[in-house]
């Protein structure tokens, strides 16, 4: 059993980022923040499925080259091997909590990504 406060851990990028509360064994899950105009590198995962639940702000965001607009409350799932790229275009901080399983150690592959509408 865990118990934690999301305080007890940093984002990864300082003020930005994502930050893990739980990695495996059988699920990651953690917070993604975005300043604004910030992004987060487009990537895909080979095994895992990536879920993300909008907590606060506005969030851009690209699935295989479909551009999604989604806001506080939002629930976006993202299967295996579809791109996703993150881009906060808002003037306000964004927040989501974020899960990814099955857990697989290293499944993170990053591509060159330019997208749609910039």
């Amino acid at each position: 059993m865990t118990v934690m406060n999301e305080n007890e851990r940093d984002y990864r990028f300082g003020d930005s980022g994502p930050k893990y509360l739980l990695k495996g064994p059988r699920m990651n899950f953690g917070v993604v923040m975005l300043q604004p105009g910030q992004d987060f590198t487009a990537h895909y995962h080979n095994m895992m499925e990536e879920n993300f639940f909008i907590l606060e702000g506005d969030l851009e965001i690209h699935i295989d080259n479909e551009i999604f607009q989604c806001k506080q409350g939002d629930f976006v799932h993202v299967e295996p091997k579809k791109v996703h790229y993150l881009i906060n275009k808002g003037d306000t901080v964004f927040k989501a909590a974020f899960m990814l399983a099955p857990y697989q150690e290293k499944d993170k592959v990053e591509v060159d990504y330019k997208p749609y509408g910039n």
